[in-house]
């Protein structure tokens, strides 16, 4: 469609210009000069319908490329899944880096569709928020519940924050894969000047805009005034009784424009720069605008900001978006030369311009902030309309009869096939559990399964489980520990610092409780040491004001004894509850069955791995 009329706008070109030939050579110029009129109305007609046209394929392929990212985000499908943002994790976090949140392949790349930096920054930072807070993610929960089934506004909200209005079927533009940064433009609309000693924020903005509107009025004044005196002293001149006293008050008009070019060309390159973002940004607001909130209240309550029907955010964007388009027909020199010495042009759009900011400055920040946090709330919306069998857990303070419980609970990064789901529960805090099983087992898997689970109910989401229920812990992780030859840090060494770490928050007066992962914990040292360390560091984590869970290959650590002060003499373990996973060798390789079971491991499989593979090891293992 989009090449007929491309043709169809060439042959209006040439039988046009054919037609205005045969009229002028037959009929004169008037006849001539209406052929032209009407091949330029018609040449007009096809470039504005080519231009919608190209418009709705764009539209269409970013409809259709959405569509194919969210089968591909329901199937894992991580070559196919746009990173929109690529956050690097960092190594210092309690537990991001451990529990793969942040990454290539990581939990936030899964849900993160987000077509603002800002919005994806936001949900990252819910998903690795040290501190929960519980009134917080039962708001998140309220607002995602609401948003899950909305998917067509979901899917319009996205490709509005995507489409590109004035490129819209170039090549390339608008792709879900490029991720803008709209902080930019939010600077831009509420910007306020470095304050004043005597002046608080607020009342700086305003003395400042207000100082420099001052100064753009009087300008403004006198480029009106040289351009009536040179257009009456121009005519003058064309009556016959004035010489050309017009070309030095031109000149003069034209060098003051000079003198004030450089001053304004910094700010309107810049509003020039934003003028795709202010297009964006218009379509997505809006939409926000005109949505109909029936029977949705946290929603509504959330979109408030754009309800005031006294200051409709599209209109005072409209408004910024006419100033700078008409400001950006002076990158034609000759155009903007004409312009501002015919019409106070540059005076007239910086002092409007002016006007239209400090307008929109105070309420800019409060758009954006709804905008940026409704692009998180969409993305674990999506992902619960994506897996309708994962379920809103409950988070109390007071976490019901167990800290923590959780039914079929399994790892979202797992695809289906090859997912198995457990059942698991922390009976209370000051409790430990040590998982034992052999190599490929799935014992790191599951304290990720865990730990990513809690990080997706915190955030406000849903969890990969039938049923799920905690306490709003803090978290924190030793398993993706590394050395760092800069630093001139060994793998140990930078493993006792992270388990230091961990220990001083879990003894750190917080009203939170801590829940911890450990992953094979002294690795770096010999058999001895490790056992030694390692059982009386267990024993300095238990009956403190959190709970945890440790992967270890050691099955000594799995046969300590440790009783909590309060508990019964019955019941010795109470503080220290031992699990494991199962493998065996089933024609000629290892099979596993990932399922958790009670009690400490009764079989290991290195020396069977190494056997399979060809090592030279002996029969006599046991």
């Amino acid at each position: 469609m989009s090449d007929r009329y491309s043709w169809l706008r060439l042959a209006i070109v040439l039988l046009s210009a054919v037609a205005t030939g045969l009229c002028y050579y037959f009929l004169g110029v008037w006849p001539a000069g209406l052929c032209a009129g009407l091949g330029l109305l018609a040449f007009g007609a096809a470039v504005y319908a080519h231009r919608r046209v190209e418009r709705a394929m764009a539209c269409h392929r970013l409809w259709m490329e959405n569509k194919t990212t969210q089968i591909a985000r329901a199937t894992l499908d991580w070559e196919m899944i746009p990173i929109g943002v690529a956050f690097r994790s960092q190594p210092e976090h309690p537990f991001e880096s451990d529990l793969d949140l942040v990454g290539p392949r990581s939990l936030h790349v899964l849900l993160d569709r987000a077509a603002s930096y800002e919005g994806s920054l936001c949900l990252k930072e819910w998903l690795t928020a040290a501190c929960p807070d519980p009134e917080q993610i039962q708001r998140r929960q309220q607002l995602v519940r609401e948003l899950a089934p909305m998917h067509n506004f979901r899917d319009k909200l996205l490709l509005n924050a995507h489409r590109e209005p004035r490129r819209m079927g170039d090549a390339g533009s608008g792709s879900l894969r490029h991720t803008w940064k709209a902080g930019a433009l939010a600077e831009w609309l509420s910007r306020a000047p470095e304050d004043d000693d005597r002046l608080d924020a607020a009342e700086s903005r305003r003395f400042r805009h207000w100082a420099g509107m001052a100064a753009q009025r009087d300008w403004l004044l006198i480029f009106t005034g040289l351009a009536a005196l040179n257009a009456s002293l121009f005519a003058a001149y064309l009556l016959g009784p004035l010489p050309p006293v017009w070309e030095l008050t031109a000149l003069l008009t034209l060098g003051l424009w000079w003198f004030r070019a450089r001053t304004t060309a910094t700010a309107w390159n810049e509003a020039l720069s934003l003028q795709a973002a202010l297009g964006r940004l218009g379509a997505v607001f809006e939409q926000l605008e005109s949505f109909s909130y029936d029977n949705k209240p946290h929603l509504r309550d959330l979109c408030r900001p754009f309800l005031d029907a006294q200051h409709r955010p599209s209109r005072y964007l409209s408004r910024l978006t006419l100033l700078v388009a008409g400001m950006s027909l002076r990158q034609n020199p000759l155009l903007g030369l004409a312009l501002n010495l015919l019409l106070p042009w540059d005076a007239y759009l910086t002092y409007r311009l002016s006007r239209a900011r400090l307008a929109i400055s105070e309420r800019a920040g409060d758009w954006m902030q709804a905008w940026f946090e409704l692009e998180a709330l969409s993305s674990l919306a999506t992902f619960a309309y994506l897996n309708p069998d994962y379920a809103f857990p409950e988070v109390r303070e007071d976490g019901g009869q167990d800290a923590f419980k959780a039914q079929a609970l399994g790892h979202p990064l797992i695809p289906d096939e090859q997912k198995v789901c457990n059942d698991f529960t922390i009976p209370h805090l000051g409790w430990v559990g040590v998982i034992t099983g052999s190599n490929m087992a799935g014992k790191s898997v599951f304290l990720k399964t865990v730990g990513a689970n809690l990080a997706l109910a915190y955030a406000g989401g849903p969890v990969n489980a039938r049923q799920m229920h905690t306490l709003p812990f803090r978290l924190f992780a030793s398993m993706e520990v590394s050395d760092s030859v800069t630093d001139g840090i060994s793998y140990f060494y930078a493993e006792v610092r992270r388990l230091k770490a961990l220990l001083a928050e879990l003894e750190a007066r917080d009203p939170l409780p801590l829940l911890f992962f450990i992953d094979e914990i002294f690795r770096g040292t010999n058999n001895r040491e490790r056992l030694i360390g390692s059982q009386a560091y267990v024993r300095a984590l238990i009956g403190k004001h959190g709970a945890g869970l440790i992967a270890t290959h050691d099955l000594q650590l799995a046969s300590l004894r440790v009783r909590l002060a309060d508990a019964p003499e019955e019941s010795p373990s109470a503080a220290l509850v031992n699990y494991h996973f199962r493998d065996h060798v089933e024609n000629g390789r290892m099979v596993f069955d990932y399922v958790l079971h009670p009690g400490p491991s009764p079989t290991t499989n290195a020396l069977k791995i190494m056997r399979l593979e060809g090592l030279p090891v002996p029969e006599s293992d046991g």
